[in-house]
């Protein structure tokens, strides 16, 4: 079949669109552009925000419009937590965030016009579900996802109901994995789940996310090893230690945050406070060379008020960090902060995140004022506007013109100046 795939949300969701993409490919079907006639369709979707939800559902009308007698498959998050607003649609397979080889053979087999609906009971989960490693073709960078699940039930976020319990894929597992991408070819690795910082929890053998690092690192010594989004309470001075001396770990940390304030982050159920995330600040910068560190921010909370988020104002400055997202508030039925007093109204929450966001381009320039001058390894990815683009160790973009090839060749560049949030450089010789 020709068979189209659009995917949606986070790292994980990309991850498990490229193993089934990997997995079709071995099946001998042929994928084609979304924007594309087709055979079958698949929507990954995402819920993290009503806008997800909303960009899923647009999708699937899309696909249908397009080929109205192609099979229309949905999986993901959004079809784990609300398969009855997708019966509605004219969707044929309704499956959720699990058993992606069974989804597979349904969808080989689905005919329009005979729905089907298969979404688990998401927290009886307990097994890792494996799925192959790998990365679009052309890609110098890989994701490898070491963990499904979340427990730690954010009282804003419904993607604990979505993935369940933690599952972690076993070190020796993650090991092969990542050698058998760096045979293929890929220079970087992105360590990638859903909560990273609770890997090896359910393995119940003391490993820990460190230990896993440390593994891979020395098993694939030539690879640029990256992580995903971390939780502060990860950073300890035992982590930092040993981390600092694997050198092919990227001096990356995105930590989440949420919420500069402390009474924010109590309703929001997150499990440290400013004082121990600043701590985790302060222990990265003392055992790494200025990392880049990177964060998350919810605007317009329930019942954040003005002083409230002047002091995760303040407190976004005195962390300093080199790069935010920033998010209004989103209400998700079913979870506890969706039905809390104080609902901030959306004209508010877009104008507070409009507030921080220009705190957060204030902090990223000055972060990379502070990288000029220096010569950094940059793994060169594509040529656009007749410029080689590429990252440095700490996922600064950089562009520098070269006449040869520099696809997936990692080259010294000496960074000279700053254009809009990109670094350019030039190449250093050898």
């Amino acid at each position: 079949m020709k068979i189209a795939i659009y995917t949606l949300g986070c790292k994980v969701n990309q991850y498990e669109t490229q193993a089934m993409e990997t997995i079709l490919r071995q099946r001998g079907h042929e994928l084609v552009e979304f924007e594309e006639p087709a055979d079958a369709y698949i929507v990954n979707t995402c819920t993290v925000t009503a806008v997800s939800d909303k960009k899923s559902r647009q999708m699937i009308r899309r696909a249908r419009r397009r080929s109205p007698d192609a099979v229309v498959a949905v999986c993901g998050c959004y079809a784990q937590t609300s398969p009855e607003q997708l019966e509605k649609l004219e969707v044929d397979l309704i499956y959720g965030t699990g058993d992606r080889m069974r989804f597979l053979d349904d969808l080989e087999q689905a005919v329009h016009g005979k729905q089907r609906v298969n979404v688990d009971a998401v927290m009886r989960r307990r097994e890792f579900e494996f799925l192959p490693a790998g990365g679009l073709e052309g890609r110098t960078r890989c994701m490898l996802k070491v963990e499904d699940g979340c427990v730690n039930f954010c009282t804003y976020c419904a993607i604990p109901y979505a993935r369940g319990p933690v599952r972690s894929l076993a070190l020796d597992e993650s090991v092969a994995e990542a050698q058998r991408m760096a045979g293929e070819g890929y220079r970087e690795i992105v360590v990638t789940g859903i909560e990273i910082s609770s890997w090896g929890k359910d393995l119940k053998n003391g490993q820990s996310l460190i230990d896993l690092l440390e593994a891979l690192c020395a098993a694939v010594p030539a690879l640029r090893i990256r992580l995903g989004s971390l939780e502060p309470r990860t950073i300890t001075e035992d982590f930092c230690v040993r981390a600092a001396k694997l050198d092919n770990l990227c001096p990356h940390f995105h930590l989440s945050l949420q919420s500069g304030c402390d009474a924010t982050l109590k309703r929001m159920n997150r499990k440290y406070d400013t004082a121990r995330y600043l701590e985790s600040c302060t222990l990265l910068r003392r055992y790494f060379d200025d990392p880049a560190i990177t964060t998350d921010l919810i605007t317009g909370f329930p019942g954040e008020t003005e002083g409230e988020f002047e002091q995760t104002l303040a407190f976004i400055r005195e962390a300093g960090f080199s790069a935010m997202h920033v998010f209004p508030y989103s209400r998700r039925t079913g979870t506890p902060a969706c039905d809390m007093p104080g609902q901030v109204p959306m004209q508010e929450k877009e104008a507070r995140a409009h507030r921080a966001a220009a705190v957060a381009g204030e902090m990223e320039q000055a972060y990379l004022s502070r990288q000029l001058g220096k010569t950094v390894p940059v793994l060169f990815e594509e040529k656009k506007d007749g410029l080689w683009r590429g990252h440095t160790p700490n996922y600064l973009e950089v562009c520098a013109e070269s006449g040869e090839n520099l696809h997936n060749q990692l080259r010294q560049v000496a960074l000279t100046e700053i254009s809009g949030t990109r670094l350019i450089g030039k190449l250093v010789e050898a």
